[in-house]
C-alpha cells in the first residue's frame, strides 16, 4: 500500500462541490413569495369567507358578553337566506341612513323573516300570532308593546337577547334590516376559550 492510496480519498473529501453552496438571495425570494401567497389567501378568506368580530356592549346578554370574540361566517347567506334564530352581524341602519362611511357593526338575533307578522304584546314576542319560545333570554320583554308589523320583502326583524328596558338598539328602534346590511352569521364564540360554544 503506497502513500498515494492513503491520500487520494482525503483529497477528494476536501473539495466541496460549488453546487452545494446555498443561494441566499434565491432562498429569500422563495420565502417571501410563499409568505406573500399565504398573506393574500388569508386576506381573501378574511374579506370574503369569514372574520372575527368582537362583542361590544351588553345588548346580547346572556347569550353574548362584552369583549367576547365571534367567528363570523360571511358566505353562508350566499347559499341560503337568514332564518329566525340566527345571530347575525349587521351595519347599524341608523348610521347608514345618516351616510356615515363606517357604520357601527351590531350583533343581533333574527326573530322575523320576510312575510312574518311580528308583535310584542304583554311583554312577550309573537310571530304570526304564535308565542315564540326564546330559551336564550333571561327576562320578559320590558318596555312598550310593539306592532303588529309585517316584515317587508328583503328585510329582517332583529332583537337583542337582552330584553331589559333600553338595553338593546334593534328593530324596535331602527325598523327592519335590509338584507344588504347583513354582514354574516355569527357561528360560534372563539374567545375566551372557556366560553367557546356554537350559537
Amino acid at each position: 500500500m503506497n502513500t498515494s492510496d492513503l491520500e487520494g480519498p482525503h483529497d477528494q473529501m476536501a473539495e466541496a462541490p460549488a453546487s452545494s453552496k446555498i443561494n441566499w438571495p434565491k432562498e429569500l425570494f422563495e420565502w417571501l413569495k410563499t409568505a406573500g401567497i399565504a398573506f393574500v389567501i388569508v386576506l381573501a378568506l378574511h374579506l370574503f369567507v369569514f372574520n372575527l368580530s368582537t362583542v361590544e356592549g351588553h345588548s346580547m346578554e346572556p347569550t353574548l358578553r362584552d369583549k367576547e370574540w365571534l367567528f363570523v361566517n360571511k358566505v353562508v347567506y350566499k347559499a341560503r337566506s337568514p332564518k329566525a334564530g340566527d345571530v347575525i352581524i349587521i351595519k347599524d341602519p341608523l348610521d347608514v341612513r345618516m351616510g356615515l362611511s363606517k357604520p357601527e357593526l351590531l350583533v343581533k338575533r333574527v326573530v322575523g323573516v320576510p312575510g312574518d307578522q311580528i308583535e310584542i304584546y304583554n311583554k312577550k314576542l309573537y310571530r304570526n300570532g304564535q308565542l315564540v319560545n326564546e330559551p336564550y333570554i333571561d327576562t320578559v320583554i320590558e318596555g312598550h308593546d310593539y306592532g303588529p308589523h309585517i316584515v317587508e320583502k328583503g328585510s329582517y326583524f332583529v332583537l337583542g337577547d337582552n330584553r331589559h328596558a333600553q338595553a338593546s338598539k334593534d328593530s324596535r328602534v331602527f325598523g327592519t334590516v335590509p338584507e344588504a346590511l347583513i354582514q354574516g352569521k355569527a357561528d360560534f364564540i372563539v374567545w375566551p376559550l372557556n366560553q367557546m360554544t356554537m350559537l
